[in-house]
């Protein structure tokens, strides 16, 4: 210790001092952070949805016959937004949009339909929402659709198939749906905005769900392209990350602190629109409070690329896995 002492005595004091200041400047960044974490999940709204249009402006929501879409669409049509239902399942789509219109009379909530199967890239699908979306006023899009590995799995034993349809939906899929609608925000000249679902498995790159993970860290970086190209436009582009959510994808039914129920959830993703100023990535934010608080504590002591996060996730998914094996051992006993 005494060594130590003498050692910083020599130091010159300029030098002492400029150290001094360097600390003292990045312990003020991070108050700063955990200030706006603070404020942002807890006291401030985000932007108020009536920017992208007035009650009858149309939203277009894709994989909304369930989960998160489901509710996206539900709880816009009560803001006022007329829906286009886009998913694979035509009989789903139709229950839900008599579901809108039911639970909105007097409104004058319209909605309409597309089925298609994202996973098929199929031309038509995309030259049949253009269509659908021509001559409507058009003022957001939420990019639901997504698909993630039926259980943790080594990435060399992904299935072909599954490997190919969480690529093709995941990044192309979401790609060409926004390429589509985005013309028509353009086209308006008046503020528009695309939410995009992103996820802490592409935030922390996520060992045993490797498709998965790179698939969604894609969409953060397109994200954060495609918010620069259309600034000048007046569109906001924003990526929404989530943990767990009690969604048939995550498998999880019960709601608990750091898993919130599908309605909660999107509630908060839509009064938290463009939150994200204490996260590390632009245009990106994480509107349920204990993922925000739980990104923040990765962001600032660990980082999410960093050994420890990765090392965790991984420990993680590989307990997920093997307690799914185990489930669908004994479920195959029964049969």
């Amino acid at each position: 210790m005494d060594a130590a002492f003498d050692l910083l005595q020599r130091v010159p004091q300029v030098v002492q001092l400029g150290l001094v200041a360097i600390g003292a400047l990045f312990l003020a960044s991070k108050a700063l952070s955990f200030l706006r974490l603070v404020l942002n999940t807890f006291f401030l709204s985000g932007v108020n949805l009536r920017k992208y249009g007035k009650p009858g402006t149309w939203a277009v929501v894709t994989g909304a016959s369930d989960g998160l879409g489901k509710e996206f669409a539900l709880q816009l049509a009560r803001k006022g937004f007329n829906l286009v239902l886009v998913s694979r399942t035509a009989s789903k789509l139709d229950t839900l949009a008599a579901e809108i219109e039911t639970k909105n009379t007097g409104k004058g909530i319209q909605t309409k339909t597309l089925a298609m199967d994202f996973s098929k890239n199929n031309d038509e699908d995309y030259e049949r929402m253009a269509e659908a979306i021509q001559g409507l006023d058009v003022g957001i899009l939420i990019n639901n659709v997504g698909q993630s590995h039926s259980i943790p799995v080594p990435f060399i034993e992904t299935e072909k198939e599954e490997m190919e349809n969480i690529i093709m939906i995941n990044c192309l899929g979401t790609l060409r749906a926004t390429q589509v609608v985005a013309k028509v925000l353009k086209e308006r000249k008046r503020p528009g905005l695309i939410l995009t679902m992103g996820s802490f498995g592409g935030w922390i790159p996520t060992a045993y769900l490797a498709t998965y993970s790179g698939s969604k860290a894609f969409l953060q970086h397109w994200t954060n392209a495609l918010a620069s190209e259309l600034a000048d436009d007046r569109i906001d582009v924003e990526l929404v990350l989530s943990f767990l959510v009690t969604t048939a994808m995550s498998k999880v039914r019960r709601a608990s602190l750091m898993i919130p129920s599908a309605p909660a959830f999107v509630k908060s993703a839509l009064s938290k629109v463009g939150s994200g100023s204490y996260q590390v990535s632009p245009n990106t934010y994480s509107p349920w409070w204990s993922h925000a608080l739980l990104l923040w504590v990765v962001e600032t002591f660990t980082g999410a690329s960093g050994p420890i996060a990765i090392w965790y996730n991984k420990k993680m998914h590989i307990d997920i896995r093997r307690r799914a094996l185990r489930k669908a051992a004994r479920e195959a006993k029964k049969q």
